[in-house]
């Protein structure tokens, strides 16, 4: 995969998990140096520029190492987290690490810190629900986005999970190369090219 050199603000802004507008201030304040494409207002970022500025600030840099978004699978069906996996995996933009009950995806939340978790509703010990609250409850996790899958068609519980702080909801069964596409979107990445 090629290390891109040059960031857009848009980019440096997703790769720090800050707004835009963020980088373009820290920018024009000088404390993230870059500088303007000739003839325009664009402004762009020099990787090594942006690393400083992250270490400086205290902004984790894997992100920036590896390029990847981290996803997290939270699922207690072991085939169906193979099928995700291997999608992901296929796709080669993502980081994976899975986690088959609610504890145990918790305390990943916390550690692996992901761009995104797939979480299912129905987990042996917590629902999906309580942890969808836990980690918006946690305001170091607000980046985290959300989008829980479950066979229930309740559409009420839909309702509640988005108050629990989910960002997205897609019904069992659906295929796991629509549910990468829904992550990419949510993710605001290029959908990945059909070969």
């Amino acid at each position: 995969m090629s290390t891109k050199t040059v960031y857009t603000t848009g980019e440096a802004a997703k790769i720090c998990k800050v707004s835009q507008q963020t980088i373009i201030r820290c920018f024009d304040n000088g404390t993230l140096k870059g500088f303007r494409v000739p003839g325009s207002r664009f402004r762009r970022i020099p990787r090594n520029e942006l690393y400083s500025f992250m270490r400086e600030n205290g902004i984790p840099t894997d992100a920036l190492e590896s390029g990847k978004r981290k996803l997290l699978i939270v699922d207690d069906d072991p085939e169906l987290v193979e099928l995700m996996v291997d999608a992901f995996a296929r796709d080669g933009r993502f980081e994976i690490k899975t986690a088959n009950n609610g504890f145990d995806a918790g305390m990943l939340v916390k550690e692996f810190r992901p761009d995104l978790v797939v979480l299912d509703i129905m987990l042996p010990d917590i629902n999906g629900k309580e942890v969808c609250q836990r980690v918006r409850a946690d305001s170091t996790l607000e980046a985290v986005k959300v989008i829980c899958i479950s066979g229930m068609v309740d559409m009420d519980k839909v309702a509640d999970l988005r108050a629990a702080g989910a960002d997205d909801f897609m019904q069992k069964p659906f295929t796991v190369d629509r549910l990468v596409e829904r992550c990419c979107d949510i993710l605001e990445m290029e959908r990945p090219v059909a070969v």
